[in-house]
């Protein structure tokens, strides 16, 4: 290196309160304090690294020994203000707590600060990231810097301050130091650059700012390091993503757009280009997840506030808008959460380019599954109260006695077509008996086979027992020989069943059911208006066709019919038991949905 040349970050630190960049409560509590002539013992300065603390320590330590002081202008001239701009630890003396914490360290200070100061009027000891102290050595600070001699001053740095004892920070003046805006930064990386003549664009200064995370240090450090490319052309954004290692916005906006449009083969590609480029795994999705969090600004913050937030220009800005309505708030949110698993599976992992692969699938396919608009209007009929209830029940305060249950599977077995017939005029006359007398405060017994009754029979003609098991999750919409409507309240359970055979032999079991081919079945998340459709989801028993297991029917019935041809002979004794095992199955089947139901709603039974 050159004897002459000084980095930027130095030859620039600045050397009075005014050229202090940002941190604007910190200058006007300090320049008030000297004019007052109110200086306290000690003071503790805190904020994230770069941000101006020791050098504010420094210009502190000038105007109180300035041989002008105190004063807010320090001439830069006298001794006292040379010794502080070339460190010469003579009345101010700068300790690096990191490399002298112990309690030895501390009570060599403390020997020293009897003598009084040799050009100033004050001998200040900066402690920086004073953090990294004992315990033990805290505690000899600890009187001292309670009542120091009148001529000693201390100016505690850190950017720690919880890992600070309590008591040492009560007998301090604190300053809290913030981020300095990208704004200020980049204004005053221009003042640098014009003045040692770098051609730089505004682009690129913006995105050495942006990089820089409020850091003043870091960012003329960067520009520093990119003022070698500078000579020959002008250095933009690219420049600075190539030194950062960065993946640059047209890339990422490509990638994000076959992630966002589920092209998970161009997306594939795409990465590769990139992997193959040189960057590494976890920088890419890192690259990507703070792309994807910018999206998530642009979609929820005003527009003004976007290039201070985001970091982009405006070309960039109007470029990412253009996906601001392809996702929803909650998709870009559930990206970023997958991205930051996948970051942390690729730190651990030793392929870690297998780990990339499986991400960029995964996302890409989430895109397509992850739309939470259905999940809400499900939410608001709940708050509504429209909660899908089975239609052939209501619910009351006081149980009352209910008619016996529709058959799900009507097998007739009789003897004669006489018992036929009497079971025919049985059926009328209780019909024609609840059209004459008031029937009791409950529901009107269905004329027809309820939703659940005809879910049940479709689910006994499935055949697998890990697909019925699956089904039994689902809760039944409607079930019509034009049309079959289930709902799982779960979307990964409707995609278990629409991408596999499981869905053919849903089909299957509704085409035994209504003795037709291709019977329409739809799966999906539980809408609005479902409760609707399922109470009008009913059809006569006598059109449910009942095959052997050969296939072959054992009776069909139409409608308007009153007598049963070619059912098999059995005698009425039997006839009976099988009808008690199904009422007392269906009874169990209602008994189960009413717990559900008055569980959910708090209820009981009343007349």
């Amino acid at each position: 290196m050159s004897e002459n040349y000084v980095p930027l970050y130095r030859k620039y630190r600045p050397q009075t309160l005014d050229t202090l960049v940002g941190q604007e409560h910190v200058k006007k509590t300090l320049t008030s304090a000297i004019e007052l002539g109110k200086i306290a013992h000690a003071f503790l300065f805190t904020g994230p690294r770069g941000t101006g603390k020791t050098s504010t320590a420094r210009i502190l330590a000038k105007s109180l020994n300035c041989k002008n002081g105190p004063t807010i202008h320090p001439c830069g001239e006298c001794e006292s203000c040379k010794d502080i701009t070339n460190s010469v630890p003579i009345d101010v003396i700068e300790i690096d707590a990191a490399s002298n914490r112990k309690v030895e360290d501390t009570q060599n200070i403390l020997e020293k600060i009897q003598y009084v100061p040799v050009h100033g009027k004050y001998k200040i000891y900066i402690i920086d990231e004073v953090h990294m102290l004992t315990n033990h050595a805290f505690n000899a600070l600890l009187k001292t810097l309670e009542e120091p001699p009148e001529n000693v001053i201390f100016i505690l740095a850190t950017t720690e301050v919880h890992k600070v004892l309590d008591t040492i920070k009560s007998r301090c003046q604190r300053f809290d130091f913030r981020r300095i805006t990208t704004e200020d930064i980049v204004k005053h990386l221009r003042f640098i650059s014009d003045k040692e003549n770098i051609n730089i664009s505004d682009d690129a200064l913006f995105s050495i700012a942006k990089n820089s995370a409020g850091g003043m240090r870091d960012s003329i450090s960067l520009l520093d390091q990119l003022s070698l490319l500078g000579v020959s052309k002008q250095i933009t954004s690219d420049d600075v993503n190539a030194i950062l290692g960065r993946i640059s916005f047209d890339v990422l906006y490509n990638l994000s757009e076959k992630i966002i449009s589920s092209s998970s083969n161009e997306a594939i590609e795409i990465l590769n280009d990139i992997y193959n480029s040189g960057n590494e795994p976890l920088q890419i999705l890192t690259n990507l997840s703070e792309y994807f969090k910018n999206l998530l600004i642009t979609k929820n913050c005003k527009k003004d506030l976007l290039s201070e937030l985001t970091g982009l220009n405006e070309p960039q800005i109007a470029q990412i808008l253009k996906q601001k309505d392809s996702l929803e708030t909650q998709q870009v949110v559930f990206l970023i959460e997958r991205i930051s698993y996948y970051i942390k599976e690729v730190k651990l992992a030793t392929n870690q380019h297998l780990w990339l692969e499986v991400c960029m699938i995964d996302l890409a396919n989430m895109t397509e599954n992850s739309s939470l608009l259905e999940l809400q209007n499900r939410v608001r009929m709940l708050e509504e109260g429209s909660v899908s209830v089975p239609a052939h029940r209501t619910f009351v305060e006081k149980p009352v006695s209910r008619p016996a249950p529709v058959e799900p599977e009507p097998i007739v077995k009789a003897e004669e077509n006489v018992i036929k017939n009497k079971n025919v005029e049985k059926t009328f006359a209780v019909e024609k008996e609840e059209d004459d007398f008031t029937p009791p405060p409950v529901s009107k017994k269905s004329s027809g086979a309820d939703i659940q009754t005809l879910w049940k029979t479709l689910l006994s003609n499935v055949k697998s027992p890990a697909t019925k098991a699956l089904l039994n999750l689902a809760t039944p919409v409607k079930i019509a020989a034009d049309e079959v409507i289930i709902t799982f309240k779960n979307d990964k359970l409707v995609s278990q069943i629409t991408t596999t055979n499981k869905k053919d032999m849903l089909v299957e079991a509704a085409d035994i059911m209504f003795n037709q081919k291709g019977t329409s079945v739809i799966v999906r998340l539980p809408q609005q208006g479902d409760r609707a459709i399922a109470q009008t989801s009913t059809i006569p028993v006598e059109t449910i066709v009942e095959l052997k297991k050969n296939n072959e029917p054992k009776f069909v019935k139409n409608e308007g019919s009153s007598v049963l041809d070619d059912v098999p002979e059995a005698k009425n004794a039997e006839h009976q038991k099988q009808e008690n095992l199904d009422n007392q199955a269906k009874e169990r089947l209602e008994s189960d949905q009413e717990k559900m139901v008055l569980e959910l709603f708090d209820g009981k039974y009343i007349e």
